[in-house]
């Protein structure tokens, strides 16, 4: 096999030109965090062929516009950073869009604890990890405002977009790439609770009002009558505030393509 693949690399050099070349695996590198990280480009639903086509496609179609009259180094080295630098930005990239469904996983697991339904769990084929009831409702919401608000689109003419702020020869800012990650980690909680937090306020009183009553009636058994008031109230707010959370999913997710380009600067 190795001679035949030293063959067929020198064919293709050959056959479209090493800066074509170049090119499309640079492109590749910055593409392929997107199906690694990125809601629904890395959802589990996909098969990893497929998005490895896609991947594929994504960068044949935009390496000959991002590379046109650049003049890309040919040395060991400079290919071998080039190629660090070009992963590094596309995981840049899609880690500021993965935070909103981060946010809405941790949200639905704060409602599964307080509720009860962590005591159960399955497979959310989102993300492919073991959650919760809840937690796996919150990600096939958001991943259906996110395919009804064409954020798709959105991702990839994102990624388009990191060409005008970093192209495939000029290396990006550690400092802010890092300052941006940050923050990013930091949005997942404050968004968690911002979608979370009204269920999870009418859930602490119930359970403050089961308290007060427990110290009124003794004999009441709270966890018999408590643990299915609240799934009930649980299941009621949370129904109630879905529309507002679809509501925000669209308005985050339309917001995070712009954090993602604004954690990108020239170095």
């Amino acid at each position: 096999m190795g001679p035949q693949l030293q063959n067929s690399a020198a064919q293709l050099i050959t056959d479209f030109g090493e800066q074509r070349v170049l090119a499309f695996f640079l492109v590749l590198a910055r593409v392929s965090p997107l199906f690694l990280l990125a809601p629904l480009f890395s959802s589990k639903m996909v098969p990893a062929r497929v998005r490895g086509v896609v991947a594929v496609s994504l960068a044949i179609g935009l390496s000959p516009v991002v590379a046109a009259g650049t003049q890309l180094p040919t040395d060991v080295m400079g290919i071998g950073s080039l190629l660090a630098k070009e992963l590094l930005v596309g995981s840049a990239f899609a880690y500021a869009l993965a935070a909103t469904f981060a946010a809405l996983a941790v949200a639905g697991s704060f409602l599964d604890t307080t509720i009860g339904f962590s005591y159960g769990g399955l497979v959310d084929p989102v993300n492919g990890n073991q959650s919760a009831v809840l937690s796996t409702a919150y990600s096939m919401v958001g991943l259906m405002v996110f395919i009804a608000i064409g954020g798709d689109a959105w991702v990839i003419k994102g990624i388009a977009r990191t060409y005008d702020i970093v192209d495939l020869t000029q290396y990006p800012s550690l400092a802010h790439i890092v300052s941006g990650a940050s923050g990013a980690f930091i949005q997942v909680f404050t968004s968690a609770l911002e979608v979370a937090g009204p269920v999870l306020l009418a859930l602490i009183l119930t359970d403050a009002a089961f308290g007060m009553v427990t110290r009124v009636v003794p004999t009441l058994n709270v966890f018999q009558v408590g643990i299915p008031a609240k799934v009930v109230i649980g299941l009621l707010l949370i129904g109630a505030s879905m529309p507002f959370v679809a509501g925000w999913i669209g308005n985050q997710l339309q917001s995070d393509v712009g954090a993602a380009l604004n954690t990108l600067r020239v170095g």
